[in-house]
Parts: structure tokens; sequence; C-alpha cells
């Protein structure tokens, strides 16, 4: 059992033991646990948290609110037209503002480094729903994903196919270092993690007894991977003038039948979500109509596959959050 995570914030996976990050996990399980049986866990009643969300979201908002509910807080939504911050007033003020009234705060945004400031100035803890940087409160969900598919994580091969520098391949990137998974990023190589990242997991790894590789090549890539994740090609915040170039880029790491064949014959899907993988959203349409593409980042056959584990992984967002909530909070 590692110390006690009262009062610590949840900014990123770097900060947090292998012991730590388990224990989340376990503490995921049995919360899942109370709520397929319908057990009430109202036991942080009387405590509030405020969600401040500078980008959208369906499942980070969602995921937050209905843990939250189910723990007996007080949840408050600020979109991104609610709040002050960095407009009419300091991120500092804002945290000073925030950390008087609320008991936590929960940050989606842009730069990791204003959630980092919010936590320095906040005197709650805050916890990190997206940056650019990193995802960590996805990385949970994913590796209880995985869990509950193998019945363990640690040797494992996942493999993340696409724009291996955002946020999310980061994230699985430490994860994988601190739970003994052996990681690879496989994309273009103008793609893939900050070198000094890469070099900090790579440490991380050998202490865990597994590794980190960088590849552009999809046959080296899948080749037995246990678990193929992949993410939209441009992310959330970036230009629409980039669909084209990406398209060309990254088209050629499309998860399809034929990588998935090259995997392990148990391997399983996962994506964060949202996901391009047909004609039935705005964007999926306009991409159709200018690039001719039907889908993108991953084949709707693969998406909608026996293989596909992601609608698990989007609950599972729900009973991670909920443990980072209770366990930084009790």
């Amino acid at each position: 059992m590692p110390r006690s995570l009262s009062g610590r914030s949840f900014l990123k996976l770097l900060d947090f033991t292998t012991e730590e990050i388990q224990y989340l996990l376990e503490l995921a399980k049995d919360f899942k646990r109370m709520k397929r049986s319908g057990t009430v866990h109202k036991w942080l009643t009387g405590k509030n948290i405020v969600l401040l969300f500078e980008k959208t979201s369906t499942r980070t908002r969602c995921s937050f609110e209905v843990a939250g509910n189910d723990l007996g807080l007080g949840v408050t939504y600020l979109d991104p037209g609610s709040s002050q911050m960095g407009k009419k007033e300091s991120l500092e003020d804002t945290a000073k503002v925030l950390g008087r009234m609320y008991d936590g705060i929960e940050y989606r945004g842009f730069d990791q480094q204003i959630v980092e400031d919010l936590a320095r100035y906040a005197g709650v803890p805050v916890w990190n729903g997206l940056t650019t940087e990193f995802h960590p409160t996805q990385m949970l969900a994913d590796v209880l994903t995985i869990e509950e598919n193998f019945g363990y994580y640690k040797g494992l091969k996942m493999v993340f196919m696409g724009d291996a520098r955002n946020n999310v391949a980061n994230s699985l990137m430490v994860v994988s270092a601190k739970l003994g998974i052996n990681f690879v990023a496989c994309g273009p190589k103008e793609n893939m993690p900050d070198e000094k990242l890469v070099a900090t997991c790579r440490e991380i790894a050998k202490e865990n007894g597994c590794t980190i590789t960088l590849t552009d090549d999809v046959d080296e890539g899948a080749r037995n991977a246990d678990v193929i994740y992949t993410d939209i090609w441009v992310s959330m915040g970036e230009a629409a003038e980039l669909w084209e170039k990406r398209i060309k880029l990254l088209s050629p790491y499309q998860v399809n039948e034929e990588m998935m064949a090259k995997a392990n014959p148990n391997a399983i899907f996962l994506h964060c979500l949202p996901s391009f993988h047909d004609l039935e959203t705005t964007i999926g349409r306009e991409i159709y109509e200018k690039f001719g593409l039907k889908e993108m980042e991953v084949a709707d056959n693969v998406f909608r596959g026996k293989q596909s584990r992601v609608f698990d992984e989007a609950e599972n967002r729900m009973h991670t959050i909920k443990a980072v909530i209770y366990a930084t909070l009790k």
C-alpha cells in the first residue's frame, strides 16, 4: 500500500510511483464493482469540486460529473466561456478564488504549465483532465481495460500508431514505463515523442523490466502486438489546415484489418475517442467531401469489430477518475 494520496494533485503520471498508480487501479476496480452492484458510496458528501474546461469534452466531463455525484460531491462545470481566467483575471487569482470555494479543481485545456500553476496557487488538489502534453486520467482507464481483458498488463506489447508526439502517446509511454508494459511508438520519424521524455521513460522502463521502442515501420510495430492504440490525426485546438498534411503523412498508419492481422491473435484495439471511423460526424463528412476518405485513423470494421474495446475503455474513464478524486480528497 502506498503512502496516502490525500491532498495530492494529479497532473502527470511521472509524479507518481508504480505502487501509487497500481493503488489507483485497484481502487477503480472496487468502485466499478460498487457501481455495477448498486452499492451507494457517497463517501465525500459535503465537499465540492469545479470542472474548469478550456477544451470541450464528452467523456472527461461526464466522467467527472458522474463520479462526483456518486461520491456525494457538489459539482460545478465552467465551460470555455464561463471563466475569466487569463482574460479579466489572472490564472493565479482564479486559482486562489476557486481554492477558497472548492475542495478540488479539474482542468482541461492547453499547456501543461497551466495545470501546474493552478496546483501551485489553489491550495487544493488539481486534476489534469487533458493538456497539450499529457492525458493522465485516460491512461488509468486504458490500463484498467487492458488488465480486464488479459488478466494482467506487465510484459505485454502496446503499440501507439500515428502521431506519436501527442498527449496520448506521451502518456501511454509514461504509464507503460511505470507499469512494465513494452511500449512502441509507431509513426513518421518527424512525429515521434520528445527526446528528453523518451530518455526519462527509458530509465524508468529499465527499473520495471520493459522497453520503449520508436519505429516508423508498421510491420515492426504491429508484429506480435497485444494492444494497438490510435488517436485522431488532428487534435483539438490544432489548425484545420493541418488535415491535408496529416492525411498524407499518417495514412500508412491507419489501423485496419491488415494491420490487426500482424498483431497477436488475441490482440485488442483501443482509442481514446472521439474517432473518425465513418461518415456520421460533421468533420467526417467534410473530410470525405474534400479528400475522399470514408475512414481515417481506424477502419470502421476494426472500430466495431470483435477486437475493439473502445466502449469498455470509455466507461472505465468514470471508474478511474472516481478513484483519483476519492484518493486525493479523502
